[in-house]
């Protein structure tokens, strides 16, 4: 008899394996409530050792099948089907259920954490998503894990970044958060004043001709695109995108150099902004506020920059203030992540062959959020190694901030008397 009943197991075994692969939930619940039902007594644990299933699923399986009429009516479109897998309500409770004021307490973590907001200029935070589950354990017995937080965060406006180049070899520098909040809290009074507030870097410098460039595009099936095995600079040599981002309307402006990318090359980047998109844009400005980072042909101790910037002050009729990102954070520029990012993601697998096929790649670029791009081509020459002598730099009206004073200026042009 023994022999008997193991022989009739192995047979039950079988048959539910071959079967249940081709069933959704629901249809191998029902077959495990049949299978049990069908065994009598003891079915029901012989079912999930066969199983695995649990032994309430199992339960529930005899009841959908014994009641399978009222159950059926009960599934709505607004599931699956009108044949739906799972009972209205079914599925783990969300976490607001049990603590309905769990964003909340996030947010507030988050507000004195956080080195600015959702709303802010800067969004960056100091905490890991287990710290704040151990905070929110601590302070106000919440028990939860990681992915629920994961989840709250992205809902905040907060996402999961890939690794960018923005810690700096050694200690960070001791003033970095300090200036970050600074430039956060000017740039809102800016904002908030109606005053243009523009964020801008030099691109990396782009070679002109058929080139491969990094990324795919949609071609036809094994039919890529040819491109030159080496990347030696041709005819069409190299440009350098300027970028201007401005932070006040998600608009952007790319002045496109031919030539080296120097101090005098940035400014007039700013000054053909201002022409054709700023002062029409903000005709009441007096001041502009731009962010830029701590290196290159914008450099805080740059003096063509300054002396060039000058010479737009008193051009424009403006004050022009600049705020510098701290060594090694380049990447939180906002040029970098609004602009730059969205411009190489347009053109990826696309050979710049020309200048004109970059300009419509940089005007084309667009996001969700609305960003539109002008590009203009420079064809302008600008000579390295240009210098202004200190003479000729103590001209400059230049007044230092209280606040981190290298990093942080005011230019009204140059002193009166040597214009």
């Amino acid at each position: 008899m023994a022999n008997t009943n193991n022989n009739v197991d192995a047979v039950i075994e079988n048959i539910y394996k071959d079967v249940h692969p081709f069933l959704n939930e629901r249809q191998k619940r029902i077959l495990a409530g049949s299978i049990a039902e069908a065994c009598g007594f003891g079915g029901i644990k012989k079912v999930c050792a066969i199983s695995g299933l649990d032994y309430k699923t199992v339960k529930s399986g005899i009841s959908d099948k014994i009641n399978k009429p009222e159950q059926w009516n009960e599934y709505t479109d607004e599931y699956t089907s009108e044949n739906g897998i799972r009972r209205k309500g079914a599925g783990r409770p969300g976490i607001e259920k049990k603590y309905p004021e769990i964003t909340e307490k996030v947010k507030f973590i988050l507000e004195n954490n956080t080195f600015g907001n959702p709303e802010q200029v800067l969004v960056w935070t100091n905490l890991s998503l287990r710290q704040i589950v151990q905070v929110l354990d601590s302070e106000y017995n919440i028990k939860t894990n990681k992915n629920v937080i994961s989840d709250i965060l992205e809902e905040l406006g907060y996402s999961k970044q890939v690794n960018q180049k923005m810690e700096q070899v050694g200690n960070q520098h001791p003033n970095r958060d300090e200036q970050f909040k600074h430039i956060n809290n000017k740039a809102q009074e800016f904002i908030a004043a109606g005053l243009p507030v523009i964020s801008v870097d030099t691109k990396k410098k782009e070679l002109i001709g058929n080139f491969k460039n990094n990324g795919q595009e949609y071609r036809p099936c094994k039919n890529p695109r040819k491109v030159l095995d080496h990347d030696f600079p041709l005819e069409g040599g190299k440009v350098s995108p300027y970028g201007i981002y401005v932070i006040n309307n998600n608009t952007a402006y790319v002045n496109l150099g031919t030539s080296c990318d120097t101090g005098a090359f940035a400014v007039e980047s700013i000054r053909r902004w201002w022409n054709i998109v700023g002062k029409a844009t903000f005709p009441k400005a007096d001041k502009l506020y731009v962010n830029c980072d701590g290196g290159g042909s914008n450099g805080s101790r740059v003096k063509l920059w300054k002396y060039a910037l000058a010479l737009l002050a008193d051009e424009l009729g403006i004050e022009i203030h600049v705020s510098h990102f701290p060594p090694g954070t380049s990447k939180w520029n906002k040029v970098e992540h609004k602009l730059f990012c969205y411009i190489s993601r347009n053109w990826q697998g696309k050979p710049l062959i020309d200048i004109e096929t970059t300009v419509n790649l940089i005007r084309s670029t667009k996001t969700k959020q609305g960003l539109t791009v002008l590009c203009e081509v420079d064809e302008n020459t600008y000579s390295k190694g240009v210098k202004i002598e200190d003479d000729v730099f103590e001209k400059i009206n230049l007044e230092k901030d209280a606040n981190l004073p290298n990093w942080n200026y005011i230019i009204r042009g140059l002193k009166i008397g040597n214009k």
